[in-house]
C-alpha cells in the first residue's frame, strides 16, 4: 500500500468559506474524507499549516520514507526559498499542486520555488488536482 501525504499551506484550511467563486465550497476535510474512500488501496494523510517552518518541518519529516508528496504550499510557492530548498533536499517525489490556474492570477503567482524540484505540477483543476497527483503516484 502507497503512502501518500497531502502538505497544504497557508489559508488552505479556510477551503469552503474563502473565494468560492476561486476555490469551491468543500472543506478541505469535505473533499478529503471522500478521496479516503475513492483510493482504500492508498494511506493518504494531510497536515495543513500556515507556518513556513512547520511545512519544512514536515517535508523533512516525511520526506525519506513516504511515497509520495502533494504539496500546495500556496502563497509560499512563490515567496519561499526554504520550502524550494526542502523538497530539493528530500528524496519522496513531490507533486506540485494548485487548486486555481495560477498563470491566469496576479503576475506574483507564476514563479514557484518549487517547481524546479518537483516531480510534476497540476494546477488549475480545483479540487481534482489533488485526485490527478495522487493518480500519478498510483497509476504505475
Amino acid at each position: 500500500m502507497k503512502k501518500i501525504i497531502i502538505i497544504n499551506g497557508p489559508n488552505l484550511n479556510l477551503l469552503g468559506k474563502r473565494e468560492t467563486n476561486i476555490y469551491g465550497n468543500l472543506t478541505f476535510m469535505e473533499f478529503f474524507d471522500s478521496v479516503v474512500e475513492k483510493y482504500p488501496n492508498v494511506a493518504l494523510e494531510h497536515f495543513q499549516s500556515n507556518i513556513e517552518g512547520e511545512l519544512i518541518d514536515k517535508l523533512q519529516e516525511v520526506g525519506f520514507t513516504y511515497d509520495g508528496v502533494i504539496l500546495n504550499a500556496a502563497a509560499y510557492t512563490h515567496t519561499s526559498v526554504g520550502i524550494g530548498d526542502a523538497v530539493k533536499a528530500i528524496t519522496t517525489p513531490v507533486v506540485e499542486v494548485h487548486i486555481s490556474n495560477t498563470f491566469s492570477r496576479e503576475k506574483f503567482r507564476h514563479k514557484s520555488f518549487i517547481s524546479p524540484n518537483a516531480k510534476g505540477v497540476i494546477l488549475g483543476f480545483g479540487l481534482q488536482s489533488y485526485e490527478l497527483a495522487i493518480e500519478s503516484f498510483t497509476s504505475n
